[in-house]
């Protein structure tokens, strides 16, 4: 079954809300972006995730000292990095990981075999932050990139009524959605469940 991550949660009532609802993963931003969270913040949200779903903080071009802090004050179970980390550095830093690449192209795709790390998100390039914008990428593109399903998650653009043909098309491991479970720029109780629903039902 497709894992489900809700990204860029700042409020207790929405973790709970996935977390009632199945998610497998919550995402912590990290990065400049509207949904930033400080390490206390998502420290306490953290709070109010059990064991099994696991705690992704998203930071771009963070220092070490900065990664550490993320990683053992919240805790944090993987990193995903949405910088212009060399290939190489992932794997040097030690922390579990996720490389986050912007898809224009087949070339971005390919570029992904470069990055030793445990999953790669494929996402559309960012508009006023690096990182997600909102935006579908063409997902014919993901024929290209030579990796297998078990470690791609899928992101970009993802709701409630293309999630399906999304996981039908690309077959990740794990979608990942922040906009499309928000109305007015708040994440939507309502829109959560039923993203999480649209998946989780229709793979049963």
């Amino acid at each position: 079954m497709t894992k489900v991550k809700i990204c860029g949660l700042m409020e207790k009532q929405h973790v709970k809300a996935a977390v009632d609802a199945g998610a497998d993963a919550i995402g912590f931003v990290f990065a400049p972006s509207k949904r930033r969270v400080t390490v206390e913040q998502a420290r306490e949200l953290a709070k109010e995730i059990p064991p099994h779903v696991l705690k992704i903080g998203v930071v771009v071009d963070a220092s070490r000292e900065e990664l550490e802090t993320y990683y053992r004050e919240v805790p944090l179970d993987y990193i995903q990095y949405h910088g212009d980390e060399a290939p190489g550095l992932i794997e040097q830093l030690g922390f579990p990981s996720i490389k986050a690449l912007s898809i224009r192209s087949e070339e971005d795709v390919i570029r992904a075999a470069q990055y030793e790390t445990d999953f790669f998100l494929f996402d559309a390039p960012g508009t006023d932050y690096k990182g997600g914008s909102g935006n579908t990428f063409d997902w014919s593109l993901m024929e290209a990139s030579g990796i297998g399903g078990d470690r791609i998650i899928l992101a970009g653009g993802l709701n409630a009524a293309n999630v399906k043909e999304a996981i039908a098309r690309v077959k990740p491991y794990m979608v990942d959605v922040s906009s499309g479970v928000e109305s007015n720029g708040k994440k939507d109780e309502q829109l959560i469940r039923t993203f999480l629903h649209t998946v989780k039902d229709g793979e049963r």
